[in-house]
């Protein structure tokens, strides 16, 4: 009987383990997914495709400068094998690095948000924080097939 609460126990530990697991890729994820949808009309205003709009632009910095902070701290060791994320191992291994890079994210939306006024200082300060993304992509998230 003992043997069978604790492996009950034991089992209960694995399975809250791999819910919190995933429960912390989803939060990341959704973090992502909210940046990622604040790009797009900011990336339609640079190609000229939509209209400037300070208030789009001030709104979506604020998530942009938010959400990295948000999203370097939902990378706790237990999570490195979690299965559906497209996080690179060297999250883990050189996470000061990524860390700094979330950090810098941050800080130059922040910038970006005291400094665009006009379409002008948009097309001059905007592609300063939407080289951050790129940065951190290409070296800390598995490449799209």
């Amino acid at each position: 009987m003992k043997r069978t609460i604790f492996v009950a126990g034991l089992a209960a530990l694995g399975m809250t383990a791999a819910i919190a697991q995933s429960d912390v890729v989803e939060q990341r994820q959704g973090l992502m997914k909210q940046m990622g949808a604040q790009t797009r009309p900011i990336g339609a205003m640079m190609r000229g495709q939509e209209p400037f709009d300070l208030a789009k632009v001030q709104a979506s910095l604020k998530v942009l400068a938010e959400n990295p902070v948000k999203f370097v701290a939902l990378f706790p060791e237990n999570s490195k094998d979690a299965p559906k994320t497209e996080a690179l191992p060297a999250v883990w291994e050189n996470k000061a690095k990524f860390e700094s890079l979330g950090a810098k994210a941050s800080q130059d939306a922040q910038t970006a948000m005291a400094s665009i006024k006009d379409e002008a200082s948009f097309k001059t300060e905007m592609p300063k924080v939407l080289q951050n993304c790129g940065t951190c992509h290409n070296e800390f998230r598995k490449k799209s097939s």
